[in-house]
């Protein structure tokens, strides 16, 4: 009787844990500076270096993984990961693969970076998007190709936002490991690019007609872009490059202007060669924030929910080599706090969710999906 009393509950509390939701598994818990306590939960795990992040619904995400060059939905009510079939071929070597996925906001098309293959060794980072019907990815299209195709394995950067509107979206590039190309507007390479939602060249770009020049640049003199974000409310396009040995930098994207790599820098070259800082007159756009040492930027949101009131309109980065998650308030071109959450992985992506939540993508062979929510509830 005993064992079948047993057995019976046994049962039950399986039915039971069956028809709740996947709430995550908690990590640890920190207090912030201003004694708000945060739950970081796991939500996902044995993720292939998860790149990029979006949300089809609260619950049903979207997560790229570079090295698999594949495109997961994950239900995080189930724990179920789906693979999306339809998506391109890319290059998963060095630092390419399947990076960056973006819904735009209006008009259901679906955008994915990647770096594309070409004959022999070359390859570029590319820019397509396509349409979600059940777990395919339907009429997928190319709209950008960074320009020129290379050999190498390095710095293909990139991130992808788009404007409040969504009229336009943004583009960030690596300069591909190639310095002074960055300074080249005849080329892609640390540069960040402004296209329509379509991939046209918007006619007001500021390098259109000018010979020698790629009419999509908006932006150049970038080393390597793997955050970008659009401040709500302002418009203002801002991204975290990373710096060579030391000088990771927070910029406001500014039309036309000229952000200085490789001519200067407020870090040095692997090597341990000089570069030179950036001097009182510079003609360059200085960063509005370095760091040194590195935290190595990776991932970027304008926190917009309503869990943490206090950080609304805050910048959130990730760092992979820091390992920490970093809050920003900015200013236009001014940082007014600055505060580290140290966490027990490599950030590579940092999005707003729909419940109020941020979520992270941890880096790594088998990496996670986190979220970070209060520690104890609102009505408490």
């Amino acid at each position: 009787m005993r064992f079948l009393y047993s057995t019976l509950l046994l049962l039950l509390s399986a039915l039971l844990f069956a028809q709740q939701p996947f709430l995550g598994e908690q990590v640890e818990s920190i207090k912030a500076g201003d004694g708000t306590l945060l739950s970081v939960q796991r939500l996902a795990r044995d993720l292939n270096h998860p790149w990029g992040l979006t949300f089809l619904s609260e619950t049903v995400l979207l997560v790229t993984e570079r090295n698999s060059g594949k495109l997961l939905r994950i239900d995080i009510e189930t724990g179920k990961k789906t693979t999306i079939k339809g998506t391109p071929d890319v290059v998963a070597m060095g630092q390419g693969g399947m990076m960056d996925v973006a819904l735009h906001p209006t008009n259901g098309y679906l955008y994915l970076t990647y770096a594309k293959p070409g004959e022999g060794a070359m390859s570029t980072t590319a820019l397509g998007r396509g349409r979600l019907q059940g777990d395919s990815l339907v009429d997928f299209t190319d709209i950008f190709l960074q320009q020129p195709w290379l050999n190498g394995d390095k710095h293909y950067g990139n991130r992808v936002v788009f404007s409040e509107d969504g009229r336009y979206l943004y583009l960030g590039l690596g300069e591909r490991f190639q310095f002074e190309p960055a300074q080249d507007l005849d080329t892609h390479f640390g540069k960040v690019v402004r296209l329509n939602a379509d991939g046209s060249v918007p006619a007001d770009n500021p390098f259109v007609g000018r010979a020698n020049a790629k009419p999509e640049n908006w932006s150049y003199g970038h080393r390597n872009i793997e955050s970008l974000a659009v401040q709500p409310g302002t418009g203002n396009v801002y991204l975290v490059e990373m710096g060579p040995l030391g000088g990771d930098e927070l910029n406001r994207v500014v039309r036309g202007d000229n952000y200085g790599w490789p001519l200067e820098s407020h870090g040095d070259h692997y090597d341990g060669r000089d570069i030179p800082d950036p001097a009182p007159n510079s003609p360059h756009h200085q960063p509005v924030r370095y760091w040194n040492p590195v935290i190595s930027p990776s991932g970027m949101t304008f926190y917009t929910g309503d869990e943490f009131p206090q950080w609304r309109g805050h910048c959130f980065v990730g760092g992979l080599s820091s390992r920490d998650l970093v809050r920003l308030r900015i200013d236009g071109d001014r940082v007014l706090e600055e505060e580290r959450f140290p966490m027990p992985g490599r950030i590579r992506e940092v999005e707003n969710g729909p419940d109020g939540a941020l979520y992270l993508l941890m880096d790594d062979a088998k990496g996670e999906v986190w979220r970070i929510m209060p520690l104890v509830a609102k009505n408490q």
